[in-house]
């Protein structure tokens, strides 16, 4: 009973404490301006014109794009009603027949049976880091983990193309304004690599590197039928990164070893840093600038408060995880996207995150040290030497001694490609290396024309991601002012979690190349996919948001 009365005790005084800062908050002068912006903005021309903006209407479906999508579809129906009069499509329902009579009663395979094929598709996309971390490290069967990629983007276009041929796929009409954006740079960067290709298997490899993965943004778009699709995918992912985080945070505190090139000598204070089946502490915290806003997301999506409280302490394990891989360019990322998150969901948040921030730099020693080691003269010393000021100093001296229209060459410098085809011979002032920059490393292979292409690219994901969030918000779904309620069932808080995460890894594309990752690319284009879904196609029907 006593322990009750103090439980209670400290609870009130805990509550009193919070409230105190609430209120001060409250009388504040920024509180009140945040307020006054509200109440002004509602009859602004800012609101009209940002209305406007997100209802634009792309007019795809008089597009010749969307025309020979049709085209296409059509000569798919004419194949799929030959299939179906065929022996061959007789033989493969006998076959499903008899598979199913047999698995009939088994435990196992009713589980196996409780997801279609296309939704264990979307299962293995969401698990892809897992899958080729078993095929390469622990099979480490070199024909497998060279082809595996290309093998499972050909079975889940055969697979898709199988059902729309038949008609068994409700994402029938699936293109959107982004399409032809990655399709322009795909072309692109096919010019330039039949331009500059001196030694031509490797301009392959290296537009191979740039372009094949973007192909999961038109596989998963088409994946994805419904919301159930989505919540697999969705679920799977944010599933197995919350793992992957666990096991980071072990690999901490177990101070795993790590590479003595991984810290500076002024940095030793650092112990570890952490990177789970990734290989990189850079990489590890780009995926979870990834994760992060996506379960946050839940946090205000999900109505039970149980729930709530379960995202938000898996929201708290992938940060703490983050802190862990002490990659600067990762929290560089992860603060953009909080800022993203909150101006779009959750205001409060900016506050929160200022206060964690400086809750860290007091008691952490190790982060503000590496955090306050870069704006030191050993710092600027050990950059010009070895670090990221010479290798952008030397990636722009090689553009510029070529045609810097053009570029360098795809696959010749600054990215694993360059680094596993080492063609120039290396001196004392000239060596192979990554560029810590992927736009730098674009415009060093892909010269002027390739950055600006790319850039555009990315300038429409933005564009149509912020048309997107804006298209899945439900209004009026909850007369509450308190964000982690008004939220609760809006798609909205989902596709913001998506775009702040996209937003974050571009930003930390700056400081390292994020995309020369094959499942980072993957994982990145799969969510802009998911994103367009939410936008667009969430109801089934072409702009149901319109």
């Amino acid at each position: 009973m006593n322990s009750v009365l103090q439980n209670s005790l400290a609870r009130e005084k805990i509550s009193a404490f919070i409230m105190y800062f609430i209120n001060i908050w409250r009388q504040g002068i920024l509180y009140r301006a945040i307020n006054s912006f509200k109440t002004n903005y509602q009859l602004s021309v800012t609101k009209k014109f940002w209305i406007r903006f997100c209802e634009f209407d792309s007019g795809i479906e008089k597009s010749y794009y969307y025309k020979l999508a049709g085209f296409l579809r059509e000569i798919l129906y004419s194949i799929g009603y030959a299939i179906e009069q065929s022996l061959f499509y007789r033989l493969l329902i006998w076959i499903k027949d008899k598979y199913f009579s047999i698995t009939k009663g088994s435990i196992v395979f009713c589980c196996i049976h409780k997801l279609s094929l296309h939704q264990w598709l979307l299962v293995a996309f969401a698990l892809y880091l897992p899958i080729e971390y078993v095929i390469r490290v622990k099979i480490a069967f070199s024909p497998l983990a060279s082809a595996w990629e290309e093998l499972f983007i050909f079975v889940s276009v055969v697979f898709i193309l199988w059902r729309k041929a038949l008609r068994r796929t409700v994402a029938i009409k699936r293109e959107t304004a982004l399409d032809g954006y990655i399709i322009m740079f795909m072309a692109v960067g096919l010019l330039l690599m039949s331009a500059v290709n001196p030694y031509p298997a490797v301009a392959l490899a290296g537009y191979r590197a740039v372009v094949q993965y973007m192909v999961w943004f038109f596989i998963i778009l088409r994946l994805i039928e419904d919301d159930q699709d989505f919540k697999i995918v969705y679920y799977t992912f944010l599933g197995m990164g919350a793992l992957l985080c666990l096991h980071g945070i072990y690999q901490y505190v177990i101070a795993v070893p790590i590479p003595a090139t991984w810290v500076t000598q002024t940095e030793m204070g650092v112990r570890t840093r952490v990177f789970s089946l990734t290989g990189s502490p850079n990489i590890f915290g780009s995926l979870i600038v990834l994760l992060a806003p996506m379960a946050a997301g839940l946090i205000y999506f999900s109505k039970k408060k149980w729930m709530k409280f379960l995202y938000f302490c898996i929201t708290g394990i992938i940060c703490l995880c983050l802190l862990f891989t002490f990659s600067r360019g990762a929290w560089v990322g992860m603060v953009v996207a909080v800022i993203v998150f909150a101006l779009f969901i959750d205001r409060r948040l900016l506050v929160l995150m200022a206060a964690a921030v400086a809750g860290v730099l007091v008691f952490v020693p190790s982060i503000t040290n590496r955090l306050t080691y870069l704006f030191t003269s050993d710092y600027a010393e050990a950059s010009a030497i070895g670090g990221r000021a010479l290798r952008w100093q030397v990636g722009k001296m090689l553009l510029l001694e070529n045609n810097p229209w053009l570029g360098f060459g795809l696959g010749r410098f600054g990215g694993a490609v360059a680094m596993n085809n080492k063609i120039l011979d290396e001196t004392e002032e000239f060596y192979y290396f990554y560029m810590d920059n992927y736009y730098l490393k674009t415009m060093v292979e892909m010269g002027y024309i390739g950055i600006i292409f790319f850039i555009i690219l990315l300038a429409a994901l933005v564009i149509w991601g912020l048309r997107a969030i804006y298209r899945s918000n439900i209004e009026h779904i909850s007369d509450r002012e308190d964000p982690l309620f008004r939220n609760i069932g809006n798609p909205k808080a989902l596709s913001v979690g998506i775009f702040s995460g996209l937003i974050g890894v571009l930003v930390h594309c700056y400081f390292e190349n994020i995309f020369e990752e094959p499942y980072m690319m993957a994982y990145f284009w799969g969510l802009a996919a998911m994103l367009m879904y939410l936008g667009f196609f969430r109801r089934g029907q072409l702009f149901p948001n319109k």
